[in-house]
């Protein structure tokens, strides 16, 4: 029986790779990106670059200061977390939930850390 549409061409498979590995592919996708996207001066930037010391505790604050500095932190940051949340709605809400209770988890640890601590000694 005569067919009225003919049987479509065999063709080679075009991929450059013997198998699709999902990691080959991945690798040769970042090779591309990065040879097409960055350029070789921002090459050069990132690889002077290293991380520097802009912020540092003064070496004779006492521990009772940076406990006490560190709960105010958490203070406002659970404050935040907690005004975050209740503008959310849905799994955001959660998450923000969720982080506003790991910091005052943390709040609650570092206020145990000051009452275990001895009061220093009047000078």
């Amino acid at each position: 029986m005569f067919k009225a549409t003919p049987n479509p061409p065999e063709t080679d498979s075009t991929s450059p790779y013997a198998s699709l590995d999902s990691k080959e592919l991945h690798a040769a996708a970042h090779r591309a990106l990065d040879h097409y996207l960055v350029l070789p001066e921002t090459k050069a930037l990132l690889a002077d670059r290293r991380p520097g010391c802009i912020f540092v505790i003064a070496p004779d604050v006492d521990p009772e200061t940076l406990l006490a500095h560190a709960c105010e932190t958490l203070a406002s940051a659970n404050v935040m977390a907690s005004d975050l949340a209740f503008d959310l709605e849905g799994p955001k809400r959660n998450t923000a939930l969720a982080i506003q209770q790991m910091i005052s988890l943390a709040e609650l640890a570092v206020n145990r850390a000051l009452d275990h601590l001895d009061p220093p000694e009047p000078a």
